[in-house]
Order: structure tokens, then C-alpha cells, then sequence
């Protein structure tokens, strides 16, 4: 057997892992700021005394997001030397311990020493989590340091979210989505236009079918512009990956086949409702074991790795809550047609998931409302000051009874929450009824999309 190519000595730190380290510091003091498109984030403030911990699924770009929080800084006056960065996925800081990362601190301020006590640090640690009883160290050094820290994390070795729930109240927790429309936009050089409710024939044209194009392709970065082929097999691997190690060696599952059921189901029923207890039947009429409780675990795996999300029934009721089906959505909508065999363009399983995807962005508290006469209302939501909104998505209300009963659901849900909005989101304006009655609030998807970017 192979020893560790970096055994640490009880003294300290080994000299590999101090070179590699130090070497890696060096970098990120003299190299270039990487750029890319700018992320619009609600909520990406720094905090005094918390650690910034930049939560999402994997690809959708947390390390470019830090780097621009990076820039973010530098251009608020904080000099270059005071930003370093270091990414823990660095091979040759593979076998790091806790222990060993005073040698960061020891080997900036060796550099740097008039900025010990008397000048704040940036410090930017990627994929922290690969290293054991990283949270002491950060907590530490806010503690007892003149630092700010900017942590992210894919889920290999720990889930994101727990990159915040680790630190125990010390982190500000920012989730990243994959591209928004907006940044859509931006990345591919279409203009934003500043006024979406006012534009030309020819400017509607081209953001609708910008917007058609983002419903079908989603928002990954890496995604934007691969023929169909190539951007298929990468969200293929994204979800593979994402099964087999913020899953599977994560948590130590071993049911693959009823974990894979379970994914091609979800993301090819995006915007359904799902209930443990129907897919728990599905699977044994195909020959598949696994508990129902396996099942709500691997749910919640899923979740926790930002692949799968889960709107509730709302309710007063806990007990209606939990026994009511939930809604599921995947984490972009370029991830719906990948076990689709249906052949379907699904635009309206799209379209709601690109809607409660961008409340998602606008971090409101999301579920969905069942009527007593059976109608139902895809988004109720609330801010933190309480503001309600009813929102229902319908790719074409134009359809005979579609708009009718789209529009009758609202107002019996006004019925129970008078002083919510009432909204109605459509693929384009042409697909809006021609008659909507007071109170409710007809308009495009994309309109309601770009009007309140942050």
C-alpha cells in the first residue's frame, strides 16, 4: 500500500503541504481576477463576524460567484493583497488536516505582517469541506482575527447546505441558482431591456424566443450554446455525478436502481405532484425494493444537493402538510427533457419551474393552495414582511375553459387570502384571455421575470 504523499508529522505541518500551500497563496495574490458573467444574488451582503457561505448545486457556478465577490470587494477599495483564495480541491492538498491550516495565516501575515490586528483579510476558501474540522479553524479565526471569510462547497464530501449548518449560526447563507433569464441574457450579449412591458415588435420577437430558448436549455453556464447533444450527455453527467457522490458515498446509499427510478421520475414530472406512498407502488409493481422510509431519505438527499425541489400544500396544518402530495421541481428547466421519452415540448412544466425557480431567486416563502372546490393555485407566496401573492402559471390561457377555470382558481383562493395579488403568468402576452376580471393581474413570464431583477 501507497503511504500518504503528504504525511503530517505531530510538530506540524509536512513540508509538501506547506509548499503546496504556499504556493497556492502566492497564486492568488499575484494572478489576474477571474471574471465572468456578473451574478445578480439577492441577499450576497457580507457580515461582520459571519462567514459568507455560498450554497448550491454543483456547476451552477459558486466558484466564479466568489471570485466575483471578490472583485466586489477589490473595486470597494480593499487592495489586491488583502484578497487571498485558495481552492481545497487543489490535488496537492489532498490528505489536509484542520491542524494544518494556521500555516495559511502563518504564511500570508509572513508576507503581509503590517495587516496582523490592523487591516481586514478576505479570505476565500473553495471547497472547504474536503478538509476535516474545517468550521473549528473558520470559527477561530473570525473569533480571533481581523478576517471576513467567503466559504462554498459542492457536496462530494459534505452538502452545501450543511457548509452553513456546520458553522452553528456563524454563516450568512447565499444560494446560487443556476443562470436567471437575466443572466441568461447577459451571458449570451442580449440586450436587458429596462422596460419589458414596452418594447418594439422586433424587440418582443427576439426575447421571446430568447425565452423560449432558455426553457429548453435552463441556465448552467457551461450549458449555453452546446448543440442539443453535447448539452444533454453534460446534464446527464451533472446528474450522475450529483447520484453517485452527493448521494450514494455521501450517505452511504446502496439502492442505485430505486435511487435512479426515483430521479427519472422527478425530472420527468416536474411540477407534479409526488406522494412516497404512489411511487412506493409503482416500484413494487416493477420489481424494485425499497422501504418507504429509504424513499423519503433519498428525497430529502436529493434535495439537500439542490437537484430536486419541494413546494408544500399551505396550511395551518402541520399534519395536512405533511400528509398532502408535495410538488416537485428540478433545480433549472434545461434539466426536464432529459428522461422525457414522451417526445412532448413540455413548455408548461417549463414554464412553472423557470416561475418558482425565480421566487426561489427572490428568497420568498413558496407553496401552492388547494381550494375547497377542488381548484388549485400553483404559487402562494410571502415575503418577510408578510405581502402575499397568488400566482398561476398557464403557458397558453387562450385555450377554450383553460383561462376560465386558471382565472376561477385564483379568485377562490382570494376568497381565503383577500389581501394577496392575484397573478396570472403566461408563455407570451398573445396567450393572455382577452378579458381578465378586476383584481387579477394578467402578463408574460418573462415580462414579470426582468421587471424585478435585482
Amino acid at each position: 500500500m501507497m503511504g500518504d504523499p503528504h504525511p503530517t508529522s505531530e510538530t506540524g505541518p509536512s513540508v509538501g503541504f506547506r509548499r503546496a500551500l504556499t504556493e497556492a497563496l502566492a497564486q492568488s495574490l499575484s494572478g489576474p481576477l477571474p471574471g465572468g458573467t456578473p451574478r445578480q444574488v439577492r441577499g450576497r451582503k457580507r457580515f461582520p463576524g459571519k462567514a459568507t457561505a455560498v450554497i448550491g448545486m454543483r456547476r451552477a457556478g459558486k466558484t466564479t460567484f466568489l471570485h466575483q465577490l471578490r472583485q466586489d470587494a477589490w473595486k470597494a477599495g480593499m487592495p489586491r493583497e488583502r484578497l487571498p483564495f485558495i481552492n481545497f480541491e487543489d490535488e496537492r492538498l489532498v490528505g489536509l488536516q484542520a491542524q494544518d491550516l494556521s500555516l495559511l495565516l502563518e504564511e500570508y501575515h509572513r508576507r503581509h505582517p503590517e495587516t496582523r490586528g490592523a487591516a481586514p483579510v478576505l479570505w476565500c476558501f473553495d471547497e472547504i469541506q474536503v478538509v476535516p474540522g474545517w468550521e473549528r479553524f473558520v470559527r477561530r479565526i473570525l473569533d480571533t482575527e481581523k478576517v471576513e471569510v467567503l466559504l462554498s462547497g459542492s457536496s462530494a464530501a459534505l452538502l452545501s447546505r450543511e457548509v452553513a449548518t456546520s458553522m452553528r449560526g456563524r454563516a450568512w447563507e447565499v444560494v446560487l441558482h443556476p443562470f436567471s433569464l437575466t443572466e441568461t441574457l447577459a451571458h449570451a450579449g442580449h440586450p436587458v431591456p429596462r422596460d419589458p412591458g414596452f418594447l418594439s415588435g422586433p424587440e418582443r420577437s427576439t426575447l421571446e424566443r430568447a425565452f423560449l430558448d432558455y426553457l429548453s436549455v435552463g441556465g448552467f453556464p457551461e450549458a449555453q450554446g452546446l448543440d442539443p447533444g453535447s448539452r444533454f450527455q453534460l446534464l446527464r453527467d451533472y446528474v450522475d455525478v450529483t447520484i453517485l457522490r452527493d448521494v450514494m458515498e455521501r450517505h452511504g446509499v446502496g439502492n442505485l436502481t430505486a435511487l435512479r427510478w426515483l430521479v427519472r421520475h422527478l425530472l420527468s414530472n416536474a411540477a407534479g405532484t409526488f406522494s412516497i406512498q404512489k411511487f412506493y407502488d409503482a416500484l413494487r409493481s416493477q420489481g424494485v425494493s425499497a422501504s418507504k422510509d429509504t424513499l423519503h431519505q433519498m428525497l430529502s438527499y436529493l434535495e439537500d444537493c439542490f437537484l430536486i425541489r419541494t413546494v408544500q400544500v399551505d396550511s395551518e396544518s402541520e399534519r395536512r402538510r405533511m400528509v398532502h402530495p408535495r410538488k416537485s421541481y428540478p433545480v433549472d428547466p434545461g434539466l426536464i427533457p432529459l428522461f422525457d421519452r414522451s417526445g412532448r415540448s413540455n413548455l408548461g412544466h417549463a414554464l412553472e419551474t423557470a416561475v418558482f425557480l425565480e421566487l426561489e431567486r427572490r428568497r420568498l416563502d413558496i407553496a401552492y393552495v388547494r381550494t375547497q372546490g377542488g381548484f388549485e393555485v400553483d404559487f402562494l407566496t410571502r415575503d418577510a414582511t408578510g405581502t402575499q401573492e397568488l400566482i398561476q402559471v398557464c403557458a397558453d390561457a387562450t385555450a377554450a375553459g383553460t383561462g376560465l377555470r386558471e382565472v376561477r382558481a385564483l379568485q377562490e383562493a382570494g376568497v381565503r387570502y383577500p389581501g394577496a395579488t392575484r397573478r396570472l403568468l403566461t408563455l407570451t402576452r398573445d396567450r393572455l384571455p382577452a378579458d381578465l376580471p378586476p383584481g387579477v393581474v394578467g402578463q408574460p413570464a418573462y415580462e414579470w421575470m426582468l421587471s424585478e431583477a435585482p
